[in-house]
């Protein structure tokens, strides 16, 4: 039996946090029901359309869901909604803008009235209150705010994360919060809200950082590719214009990596070496040494070396290269999903699941369960057709 089987979730959500949470609450066999704004749906079906021309961000965070539309503002909506969720849901998900779940009548206060066990899961980008409380939020903003960008990319120019790190961090945290509160209502049969912001999950992500620059230290300095604080750890060309990632942790390792790797033991205990600290300060002419022992050795001779030497190492692979990667597919990791273009392969969710598998359903059409949901609750086809002619859902 899947862990969450007999579980359902309404969740009013869009873009990436929210969808992200519910989906791992769906591959654990929760029932989720995805409300969506008819004709539109999620806007984050428009982001692209790379999946047979379905969108790359939906098809990940939305399978295994069941997509009903429905036009919230619209009274006849309100009704089936709320019904909805006092008849079916355990929990309530929603990351709609700030204020907006409040006056359709779905804040914890409301709802907890009607059902004391129901659990609510507000996730936004700043949190419920505070100053910046109405202040739209997205992720390359909160990356920003959260100090990442900070700390991220070269000496010259700040970046970004490539992946949505600020809407992945509240999704995990949200899906967390979820979990405990569904163990919390089991024991003491006790509702509750969950507040998740974007800012405060993307903070905790950057304790290091914080740390680092604890008491107005100065701050982690950008580094590119390159560890900000432990060297050498990062990428380095080998003689045949390919790139390796290499990383010491410890002075055993720097050791080893001066008898086999650059062929110069006496760098062991030269001072200026001496530490990971005076290495990190002199990476100039370590760099400089390093470059010069693979100058003769192409890269595939490089990671043969750091293979021996026992020296963690990795490729710097493309998407391509992701795909085919030799390890996902020994261990079996791949799994086929449908879509409404058809199959495509998706990832099974990390970990390992002994008692039973993940549920790896389809990704929705939009609206495509619409009328089966409404006919359980004894709507007739022509009733429905009205309501779609009427743009109620």
């Amino acid at each position: 039996m899947q862990p969450l089987k007999g579980i359902t979730v309404v969740t009013l959500e869009h873009a990436i946090a929210a969808p992200f949470a519910t989906r791992q609450l769906a591959d654990m066999g929760a029932r989720v029901i995805k409300i969506e704004r008819p004709g539109v749906g999620d806007f984050a079906r428009a982001y692209d359309g790379r999946v047979r021309g379905l969108a790359s961000h939906f098809v990940w965070t939305n399978r295994s869901k069941e997509s009903l539309t429905l036009d919230v503002k619209h009274e006849e909506a309100q009704k089936i909604l709320m019904r909805l969720i006092l008849e079916e849901a355990d929990v309530v998900v929603q990351n709609l803008a700030p204020g907006a779940a409040a006056r359709l009548g779905l804040s914890y206060e409301t709802l907890s009235k009607r059902k004391p066990g129901i659990i609510v899961c507000d996730i936004s980008g700043y949190g419920s209150d505070g100053p910046y409380r109405d202040k739209k939020a997205y992720d390359l903003l909160i990356q920003s705010e959260a100090g990442f960008v900070s700390v991220t990319g070269t000496p010259d120019t700040p970046c970004k994360a490539g992946p949505s790190m600020a809407d992945i961090a509240a999704g995990m945290y949200a899906y967390t919060n979820i979990l405990a509160a569904l163990m919390h209502r089991q024991q003491t049969g006790e509702g509750q809200r969950i507040d998740v912001s974007m800012l405060e999950s993307l903070s905790e992500w950057m304790s290091y950082p914080l740390y680092y620059a604890f008491e107005d230290a100065a701050p982690p300095p950008r580094t590119g590719a390159s560890h900000a604080t432990i060297y050498p750890y990062g990428p380095f060309p080998a003689g045949d214009g390919k790139t390796v990632m290499l990383g010491l942790q410890n002075e055993r390792e720097w050791k080893i990596f001066c008898e086999k790797l650059l062929l110069q033991p006496a760098l062991a205990s030269d001072e200026r070496f001496s530490s990971n600290a005076k290495r990190s300060a002199a990476r100039a002419a370590l760099t400089a040494l390093i470059e010069e022992a693979f100058s003769a050795l192409t890269a595939e001779q490089v990671v043969e070396r750091l293979e021996r030497a026992g020296i963690a190492n990795a490729q710097v692979n493309t998407m391509s290269e992701v795909w085919a990667h030799p390890q996902l597919k020994a261990r079996g990791r791949w799994r086929e999903v449908d879509t409404p273009a058809g199959p495509i392969p998706a990832l099974l969710p990390p970990g390992s699941w002994q008692c039973a598998a993940p549920r790896m359903d389809a990704v929705p059409a939009l609206g495509q369960h619409t009328d089966t949901i409404l006919g359980h609750y004894g709507y007739s086809a022509e009733r429905i057709a009205a309501l779609r002619t009427e743009g109620v859902v």
